[in-house]
Formats: structure tokens, C-alpha cells, sequence
């Protein structure tokens, strides 16, 4: 019988219980760390290329660690090429304090088609999601999968309501269902009911068709803004 390991840092109190890896999911820790080396080894170039253009921008951060919740409810910091001004928090408060539409949009999706805090710059890494990749590393310390829910903030558990534990239930993931079936073009309520999906049935098979087809995803630009 499995050992059950029980985490109590979780938003709200909720007291989640985590099953030791099963053999599937060793697999898929397997395939993770595989698979993240071989694409540091040959996006190594491309990152350092990315980090110079962002420095040379402005002089600040080049890459931006934002406090998100994990597996378990535990929190980590999810890394990403900074796409945002150094004054973004301001840039925002500003908007939603005088733009009742950005306000809605923002209450709805958590997300702005037309954010004022994304650069140039940064609006060319997120169409490509290239913003995304130094969460390689956050793959590598065992904080996030190569597939999985996307990670998301304290003012996002709200939205999931009683599915949060489903949520909970796996490692949040670089790519996903949501990544794959549109993005940013679905509602937030499609959002939550693919990660109840993917939790429900995740297995090392259904990572693989995923991430294969994050590949025209990308390509495509599907969703992205």
C-alpha cells in the first residue's frame, strides 16, 4: 500500500494527501530530466541570445521569478524571461483603477489581450514562448513537470472552487492540455475542467501525445498573447 505524505501549506487550509510515485510516475520523472537536458544542451544559444536582448533593453532583470502554487499546495517560484517593464505592478494598478473593461477582462481571465506592462520585446517572447523557457530549471529542482496544469497565483484558486484539489493533485507543467487546445482563444472555466482532465488521467502516454503537440502549438502561435 502506498505511503501517504500529507503537505499543509495550502491556500485556504485545505489539507491535500500525496501517494508516494507510482511507476508511471517515475517514468515521467524520467523522461523530464531527459528530455530537459537534451534541450538545455540545444537551447543554450537561443537563451543566451534572449537574456542579452533583455538586458540591453532596459539594463534590469532578465529573468523574473514569480511566487506560484505547486504540487501539494506548496509554493515555489516560477521562472520566466522577463517580458514586463520594471515598473509593471504601477502599469497595471493604473489601468485596472481607470479601465472598467480591463477590469473585467482581468477579473474574468486573470490575463489582458492588450497589457500595457509587456514590452516589445516581451510581447515577441510570449507569441514564441520563449518567455517560458527557464522553467527547464524549475522542471530540474522537481517543482514543475514538462506537462501539467499551468501554475497559477493565490488570486487564481478562487476560480477553481472545490476542483483546486484536482489542481493540487499533480505538478504544475511547463506545456498541458489547455497549452494545446487553445490557450488563451478558451474560457478560464475550459481551463480549470482540462486540468481536472489531465489529473484524472494523466499517464506517461498522454505527457508524450502532449508534449508532441505543443510543438505546431507553439509553432502556430496558437492562443498566445
Amino acid at each position: 500500500m502506498s505511503e501517504i505524505v500529507y503537505v499543509n501549506e495550502v491556500p485556504g487550509g485545505t489539507r491535500q494527501r500525496l501517494r508516494k510515485l507510482s511507476a508511471d510516475e517515475i517514468l515521467t520523472e524520467a523522461m523530464n530530466i531527459v528530455i530537459c537536458l537534451v534541450a538545455l544542451v540545444f537551447l543554450a544559444p537561443v537563451m543566451l541570445g534572449v537574456a542579452a536582448m533583455i538586458f540591453a533593453q532596459d539594463g534590469g532583470p532578465v529573468v523574473f521569478a514569480h511566487r506560484r502554487i505547486g504540487r501539494g499546495g506548496r509554493y515555489f517560484y516560477c521562472l520566466k524571461f522577463r517580458s514586463m517593464a520594471s515598473d509593471a505592478e504601477q502599469r497595471l494598478a493604473d489601468l485596472l483603477a481607470n479601465d472598467p473593461v480591463a477590469r473585467a477582462e482581468w477579473d474574468q481571465d486573470h490575463k489582458l489581450r492588450n497589457d500595457p506592462r509587456v514590452t516589445r520585446l516581451g510581447a515577441f517572447l510570449r507569441k514564441t514562448s520563449l518567455d517560458e523557457l527557464p522553467q527547464l530549471f524549475n522542471v530540474l529542482k522537481g517543482e514543475m513537470s514538462l506537462v501539467g496544469p499551468r501554475p497559477i497565483v493565490d488570486a487564481e484558486v478562487a476560480k477553481y472552487g472545490r476542483r483546486f484539489a484536482s489542481y493540487c493533485a499533480v505538478k504544475p507543467g511547463i506545456t498541458g492540455l489547455w497549452q494545446v487546445s487553445g490557450r488563451n482563444d478558451t474560457t478560464y472555466r475550459a481551463r480549470v475542467a482540462m486540468d481536472c482532465i489531465y489529473a484524472r488521467q494523466r499517464n506517461v502516454l498522454m505527457d508524450g501525445v502532449i508534449i508532441a503537440a505543443t510543438v505546431p502549438a507553439v509553432l502556430m502561435r496558437k492562443g498566445s498573447y
